[in-house]
Parts: C-alpha cells; sequence; structure tokens
C-alpha cells in the first residue's frame, strides 16, 4: 500500500480535468503540462518551476500575509492590487497630505515611503514530508491526532527554520492525506512607491465590487529592500533595493480572445470538498447570519465616516475589508442556490455511497457526516454571532484579551480578596493585553464604537436563541426590578438605563479601556479588582465565558470529528478517481491556475465582451459620487485620446479583461501571464455568477477580472507622470 495519495502525484490522465479548473502545486505542475501547451503556453517546465534555476515562482510573493505581489524589477519593484496596498496607503495618510484619496507617485527612491507592518514572502523550496508526518502521528485519531501532529509540525518549523532565517510552514493537503514543508524568506523592509488616487483604484465601489463590466485600475506599487547581501533585514536608510532571483517582463502587445492565460499566487482557502450537508448549513444558516452582522456593522461605520473625514481615514481600511466579503457571502449564497449545488453534492455522494458499498468500505462516511452536522446545526447560529457580532466591537475585542489575566486572577484569589498569583504570570497576561490593545486601538472612533457596543448588543440578543445568551442580559442589560418589591441598589455604580444605548453609554464611563492613559495606568499596576469592577470587562466575560464554557467545546467537537470524516472522505475520493487528475483545496500556498482570455454570457440574450475600455469608465463617470467620479486629470486625457503606447490596436484604451482562470481570495494582485511569461495584467476580481465558486467550480460562467497592465502603464506615465518607473520595467512591445 505504497500510499493511496501517490494515486494522485504518479497515475496522471487528463482526460477528466478541465484547462481552466483547479490550483495546482506548482512543485506538481509537470503532470499538466501537456495540457498547458494545447491551450499555447511557450514556456518549458524549468521556465514555470525550478529547484536549481531562477524560474517564474520567483518572481511571485505572498504580500502583506493575505495578497499576492509580482516582482517588476530587477530593483526590488513589485505591483499588487490598489486594495492589497490599501491599509498601508491609508496609514500613511493624513488629512492634510492624503496620498489615499489624491494618489501617490515617489519620483525617485528617496521619496518612497516605509509601509511599516507590510511584509513580503518569498518561497524558497517544497518539499513533500507526507511519510514523517504519517509516521509521526502513527494510527491517531481524534485529539491524539492533533497533538501528535501539532508537535510534530513545531519541532519541524523550528528546525527548519533556522533561528529565524527562513520562515517554515507545514502545510496539509487533500484534507490531511498529503503534506508539504515549505521554505520561505520574509523581507519587512517594504516602502510604498505609488498608487493610483482612490476615486480610480475603487472606482465602482460596492456596487461594481464582484461584477463585470468592470473598470478599476485595482493596483499600487511598493518596493522590497534587503542588506547589502540581498537577505532580509529590518527597515533602515542604508537597506538597498532587493534584487529578486526572477522578475517579469511586461507585455504591452495586448490581449485577445483565447489568448493563453496562467496565474501564478497564493490563493487562501477553498471548499471544494465540502459534503452536502455543509452546503446546505452555509446557505440555511451560516451566510445570512455573517451578512446581517456585516450589513450593520457597515451602515454604523459608513454614518460616522461620512461625518468626519479623520474618521473615513482611520476605518476606510477596516470598512472595506469588512464590505468586500459581505457582498461576497450575499453572492455565493444566491449562487449556491441558482446553480443548486447541494442538489448536485448529494448525487455525487449517493453515487459515492454506492462505490463505498461495492468496494466494501462499510464506513457509510455520509451517514456519519449528516450525524454530526445534525447534532451541531442548533449552535452553528451562535458561533457566527460571536464571532461576527459580539467581537464586531473593538470594545469587545479588547476586553476579551484580558480573558487570561481575568482567569488568572480568579483562579489565585480567596475568598477574602488576597491574590497568590506571581508577577510573572501577571507581566505575561498584561502583555499580551497591551498587544491586543495597540492592534484594536488602530481603529477605534469612540462615537462609532459605542454605537457598535450598543447595537451588535441588541442584534446578539435577537437572533441567538434565548436559552444560549450570555447572562449579563438578564442580570444586568434587561434587568428590571420588580415593582412590588424594587430593590434599591448599594452600588452608585450600578447600571439604571433602560435601553441598549443607555447601557453602551454607562459601559464607556465605566470602563478604563476606552481611554489609552487609563488603560496605561492599569497596565502599570494591575488587579483584580480593578478588572471586575470594569463594566466592560464584565461585558466581555460573560460572553467569553457563556461561549468558551457551553459551546466552544460542542464546536470544537464538531470541528474535529468533520477534519477527521473529511480526510477520510477524501482519501477515497481519490481510491474512487484513481483515474483522474485532482487538485488539492486552496490553503493559502503558491498555486498555479491556466485558461484563456474569454467571454461569456451570464444570462440568456446576453454577451459579456472579455474586455472594458476607458470609453465604458467614462460613461459610468457621475461627478461627486462616492463611486463613480474620477480625476478632471483623466477627464483631460481621456478628451485628447492622449493614450501613448498603451492603446489597443482598436484606437482604445483597454481597462480590464476576463480570463476562465481559477482563483479565489489571496489571488488578489497576482500576475496575469501570458504564453511567454509575460505580465499582461493584475488579478482583482471574480463575477458575481460564479460566487459559488470557493465551494463549486463552474466552467461555463466562472471568470477572474483583470486590470489590463496597459492601464497600469498609463496611470503610471500619464497621471503620474513617474516615467522612472516605466524605465524601470522591461516592457516588451
Amino acid at each position: 500500500m505504497k500510499k493511496i495519495l501517490l494515486l494522485l502525484v504518479a497515475v496522471v490522465s487528463l482526460q477528466c480535468a478541465q484547462a481552466d479548473e483547479g490550483m495546482w502545486i506548482p512543485m506538481l505542475i509537470g503532470k499538466n503540462y501537456e495540457e498547458m501547451l494545447r491551450l499555447g503556453l511557450r514556456l518549458s517546465k524549468e521556465d514555470l518551476y525550478s529547484i536549481n534555476h531562477s524560474s517564474l515562482k520567483d518572481a511571485i510573493l505572498q504580500f502583506g500575509g493575505g495578497c499576492t505581489a509580482e516582482m517588476i524589477s530587477a530593483d526590488g519593484l513589485l505591483l499588487t492590487n490598489h486594495h492589497c496596498g490599501y491599509d498601508a496607503i491609508a496609514t500613511l495618510s493624513t488629512v492634510d497630505r492624503n496620498l489615499l484619496d489624491n494618489g501617490f507617485w515617489a519620483h525617485n527612491r528617496s521619496e518612497e515611503l516605509p509601509a511599516k507592518g507590510v511584509t513580503a514572502l518569498f518561497l524558497q523550496r517544497m518539499e513533500d514530508i507526507t511519510d514523517k508526518v504519517k509516521e509521526a502521528v502513527g494510527s491517531a485519531t481524534g485529539e491524539e491526532y492533533t497533538k501528535k501532529f501539532e508537535a510534530f509540525k513545531k519541532e519541524l518549523e523550528e528546525k527548519e527554520g533556522q533561528k529565524g532565517k527562513y520562515v517554515a510552514n507545514v502545510k496539509d493537503y487533500f484534507n490531511g492525506n498529503q503534506f508539504f514543508l515549505l521554505i520561505y524568506k520574509r523581507y519587512t523592509d517594504v516602502r510604498l512607491v505609488g498608487n493610483p488616487p482612490k476615486s480610480l483604484g475603487k472606482f465602482g465601489g460596492d456596487t461594481d465590487n464582484w461584477m463585470w463590466p468592470r473598470h478599476t485600475s485595482d493596483f499600487s506599487m511598493f518596493r522590497v529592500y534587503a542588506d547589502e547581501n540581498n537577505q532580509p533585514k529590518g527597515y533602515d536608510a542604508a537597506n538597498m533595493p532587493y534584487h529578486p532571483k526572477k522578475f517579469l517582463p511586461v507585455s504591452i502587445k495586448g490581449e485577445h480572445e483565447g489568448d493563453y492565460a496562467m496565474i501564478f499566487g497564493y490563493p487562501g482557502r477553498t471548499n471544494r470538498y465540502e459534503v452536502s450537508y455543509g452546503v446546505d448549513l452555509a446557505i440555511s444558516v451560516v451566510n445570512p447570519s455573517i451578512v446581517a452582522c456585516r450589513d450593520l456593522r457597515l451602515s454604523i461605520m459608513r454614518r460616522h465616516m461620512d461625518m468626519n473625514k479623520g474618521t473615513y481615514l482611520q476605518l476606510t481600511s477596516l470598512y472595506s475589508r469588512i464590505a468586500n466579503y459581505w457582498k461576497y457571502f450575499i453572492g455565493q449564497t444566491e449562487q449556491l442556490k441558482r446553480l443548486d449545488v447541494v442538489d448536485q453534492k448529494r448525487k455525487e455522494e449517493d453515487k459515492f455511497s454506492q462505490w463505498e458499498r461495492e468496494n466494501g468500505m462499510n464506513t457509510d462516511l455520509l451517514g456519519q457526516f449528516a450525524s454530526i452536522y445534525t447534532a451541531y446545526k442548533p449552535y452553528a447560529k451562535h458561533s457566527v454571532y460571536y464571532s461576527e457580532c459580539f467581537r464586531a466591537s473593538a470594545v469587545a475585542r479588547v476586553a476579551s484579551a484580558l480573558k487570561p489575566l481575568y482567569d488568572a486572577y480568579e483562579k489565585n484569589t480567596d475568598a477574602k480578596g488576597k491574590t497568590t498569583i506571581n508577577k510573572d504570570t501577571v507581566d505575561k497576561y498584561v502583555n499580551q493585553a497591551r498587544t491586543a490593545y495597540r492592534a484594536n486601538m488602530k481603529e477605534f472612533d469612540p462615537g462609532t464604537e459605542k454605537e457598535m457596543l450598543a447595537e451588535m448588543t441588541h442584534l446578539y440578543h435577537d437572533n441567538v436563541s434565548a436559552d444560549q445568551l450570555p447572562d449579563i442580559y438578564a442580570k444586568v442589560i434587561l434587568h428590571k426590578d420588580d415593582p412590588k418589591h424594587p430593590k434599591k441598589s448599594k452600588d452608585k455604580n450600578a447600571y439604571t438605563g433602560k435601553s441598549y444605548g443607555d447601557y453602551a453609554d454607562y459601559v464607556f464611563a465605566h470602563t478604563f479601556l476606552v481611554d489609552s492613559n487609563k488603560f496605561n495606568d492599569f497596565c502599570k499596576d494591575p488587579s483584580f479588582a480593578k478588572l471586575k469592577s470594569d463594566a466592560a470587562v464584565t461585558y466581555a466575560m460573560s460572553f467569553v465565558n457563556n461561549y468558551t464554557k457551553n459551546f466552544q467545546p460542542k464546536v470544537d467537537a464538531f470541528n474535529s470529528k468533520k477534519a477527521e470524516l473529511g480526510r477520510e472522505y477524501l482519501r477515497q475520493i481519490m481510491m474512487q478517481k484513481k483515474n483522474q487528475l485532482l487538485y488539492p483545496d486552496a490553503n493559502s500556498t503558491m498555486r498555479i491556475s491556466y485558461g484563456q482570455v474569454k467571454s461569456y454570457d451570464p444570462q440568456d440574450g446576453v454577451h459579456d465582451n472579455y474586455f472594458t475600455t476607458l470609453d465604458g469608465l467614462m460613461a459610468k463617470y457621475k461627478p461627486g459620487s462616492d463611486e463613480f467620479d474620477v480625476p478632471k486629470q483623466l477627464i483631460d486625457l481621456y478628451n485628447e485620446k492622449d493614450y501613448g503606447p498603451y492603446a489597443d490596436r482598436d484606437g482604445t484604451l483597454h481597462t480590464c479583461f476576463i480570463t476562465d482562470n481559477d482563483i479565489t481570495g489571496g489571488n488578489s494582485g497576482s500576475p496575469v501571464i501570458n504564453a511567454y511569461g509575460e505580465l499582461i495584467g493584475a488579478a482583482f476580481d471574480g463575477n458575481w455568477e460564479a460566487m459559488s465558486g470557493d465551494i463549486a467550480f463552474d466552467k461555463k460562467y466562472k471568470r477572474t477580472i483583470v486590470c489590463d497592465i496597459r492601464y497600469i502603464l498609463f496611470l503610471i506615465d500619464k497621471m503620474g507622470h513617474a516615467n522612472n518607473l516605466i524605465k524601470e520595467m522591461d516592457i516588451r512591445e
């Protein structure tokens, strides 16, 4: 039984693989090579991925931990999406020097701005370690499996990290049927080089998000810096531009229907092997709950952002992140229903169960899945509301971070209030709280957060089952004295309000968390008495204790059993489909997808072309609109038709195009590469009709939306007047 997983990597048949479906492991891409050639690829296998020589994978990096970027010069210049650089740009902006709204271009290296906290992660190599993992975990299951795996993972990552020289990650593929060790170098001196104004970088706003046709110039540029030996080093004015092993040449020839298109990147997570019960739960409970929480959260933020420009700059990045997946979950639910994915899954599962019986498996995996989902469903909504509603409030998140300190005090304090906790323990948990405080208070606006606390507390109460609510509601928020036997509290600080707004006012007036000076004073002289008397801490502890004691164990048990069943389910699927080439779900590691530039018909009688133009952008132009306004400079260039060498052969300036490549979140900023290894655009979105794609790929509708590199260069050159950047790139006509 030399590994069933070898059915994946050794037995190859491309008959059932679709050219545009799948996010493939670069190290194994040779298995797909013939199909890539058929579609038009003109590169060798070694050009794509090589351990011993520079290859395309060396030009690709994970940007900021959640996006993709590509090297486009020998001097560390990189291209990614505007929304990937959004937080860094907003952080560097002020009301007086608003880089986000006005755009920014560095016309020499000295003008480039350090983007604190932004990282660039470069893959060095991958190694299949499946045998080592299987040896380490043996026949363990459940909690024992997790414990053994995590111990092995920690030991290997520490060893391979070589005391910080590298970043080592052990990642599982195919639901834990295959494992790779990935070795990276992390660069932390990353500097902002340029970005278009927000009106162009987010043109279309929430209205156009996840939609085609699209006209958004979703790009930004940064530069990676290194020490004199080209090695990672923290920000230092003496650092030099990083010299990558490989950078992408840029093609301005233009793309056409049917042209080969390839995408490298770091897609986040997909769940293509999800069972029907999971899809049904997503449609009926999980997704609608996420949307409801985010809808309210966004409306509160938007109201306060519209009132104050400083608040807008402070919250705009957070707002953008929340809004993106608010609309995503709306679209995913709609498309899962439209494509009848639950029924399709059930038909496939019936075939699997029949195969299972015919081959004497006798495990009834689908029956076991049904059982655990039935047991979990009563708690699924609460789980979402705990993370999306309760934790929407920054006060709740910061107060929750004090739980380890609170628990330590509680455990080591006797009935008389005498505490025996040691100073090292206190210092450890106080430092954790400081870290959480810094992370959350960056985006803390008092007015926004007070309303957020009130409205989210109200929403939680109205949507979580009454028998699952924390006791803070009955004891404090909704507590009412018996009119026949009124109770007069001896505590002058007790809550006596009548509404959720009153309660939020009360919390803010009786906590040290909303004042950084008071918080710092607490950290210098912490005590259990101060924690217990703090209204925000009392509020948070009620929610956290209720959830972690009564419901977290149920959620954890479900997830553990689901993972165990999912591992076995996919192991058997790989046996069932042994003559097919399967791809693993995305898991935030580098992948390749390949396909073609391709138009599509989103509905009966409607044909969407594969490209958009500046003419279409100007047709959407609405002066003064938050979503569809554009700078006067662009209008002037449009009226003059001053497109330079970036115009298409048809005389228009193409803004975006679409391909049938398979991508997901995390692919934002990924390079779209032609048959010759040249950059033709930056991927930035998917289309509405295929938003089921993370769970169920749809060959007919799935499209990747790409910002045309010619539009990017046009804006750099004609609007940014950053000819220094144009000269730095290898541009091919």
